[in-house]
């Protein structure tokens, strides 16, 4: 982390102070700095489009301090060398916003881990099928170098993240959650896996953040765009994992579909996205043509 204590500090107030992705405080932001903003805001003068994004005008910053003084979490910020830029640059270009901070749980370095990545995603209500078709794909994407990103839920995601671990390589978490919270409960100990085995918790929201609908909404621009590719392996028609593949698409990746039993409704979704035209079809990890960065060894940065 590279700044100094009154920036940090104005920081970490702004990313109390509104709930992400709050557009017009990154434009806000992005024109005066980090230290004038948070002082505009406290004194009531901040432009009306950024006061109507602020939903805790007197935050107390004094847990995230404790937490990072503590190395409890670390605080990742544009200026920093492992911030995935190139990642972000995508959603810049979609006209969605990008992260003020990033609060982060693990030592790894979150652009060298995602410069080869791959998002799979899909429902809590997995089937013994889905389960192990998730864990095959991304045992094998993390064999070749490649890190699986997922949201670390119940399901598809949670049957990713450990196929990664049992190749005994790095997966990143992106929660709606703080990263000091063990969300789902049930998953406290794949969580504390992966930090252990070289991967990463990432989070938006500050300590003590509790998950919540809109927030799962924020968090999918940052599963879709920390990877190159997005694989979705079961969802059925209402899945908020289709929201993922749409962003993803929004975002420039590429969309892939892993196609499930015709009488599965928990396939629907994603055989109406392979019959539409808005995912291709994968029926191995080969399939998989990834959005890759330079290659890069991951302890370079």
């Amino acid at each position: 982390m590279s700044l100094d204590t009154t920036s940090l500090h104005a920081l970490l107030y702004l990313m109390r102070a509104a709930e992400p992705p709050a557009p017009a405080m990154h434009d806000f932001v992005a024109t005066v700095g980090v230290v004038e903003a948070a002082a505009s805001i406290r004194a009531g003068t901040a432009p009306a489009a950024v006061a109507a994004e602020i939903h805790h005008p007197a935050t107390d910053i004094r847990p995230d301090l404790n937490a990072v003084d503590q190395d409890q979490i670390r605080l990742l910020t544009p200026e920093d060398t492992e911030w995935p830029r190139e990642r972000f640059a995508a959603l810049e270009a979609a006209g969605l916003t990008v992260p003020l901070g990033l609060f982060v749980r693990g030592d790894a370095s979150l652009a060298a881990l995602t410069r080869a990545a791959v998002t799979i995603t899909g429902t809590r209500a997995a089937t013994g099928y889905g389960n192990h078709i998730a864990a095959e794909f991304a045992f094998a994407f993390a064999e070749t170098g490649v890190t699986v990103v997922g949201g670390g839920s119940y399901g598809i995601e949670g049957a990713a993240h450990r196929g990664a671990l049992t190749a005994d390589e790095p997966t990143v978490v992106v929660l709606a959650c703080s990263v000091d919270r063990a969300y789902p409960a049930g998953h406290a100990a794949l969580l504390e896996n992966v930090v252990k085995q070289g991967g990463l918790l990432v989070s938006e929201y500050p300590v003590g953040v509790v998950p919540a609908g809109f927030r799962f909404a924020a968090r999918n621009r940052l599963l879709a765009a920390l990877s190159g590719a997005t694989v979705i392996v079961e969802a059925g028609r209402r899945s908020g994992a289709l929201n993922i593949t749409r962003t993803a698409a929004s975002v420039g990746r590429r969309v892939y579909g892993v196609p499930g039993p015709i009488t599965s409704a928990l396939s629907a979704g994603v055989h109406e996205l392979l019959r539409d035209g808005h995912a291709r079809l994968a029926t191995t990890h080969a399939d998989v043509e990834l959005d890759s960065l330079p290659v890069t060894d991951r302890q370079e940065l």
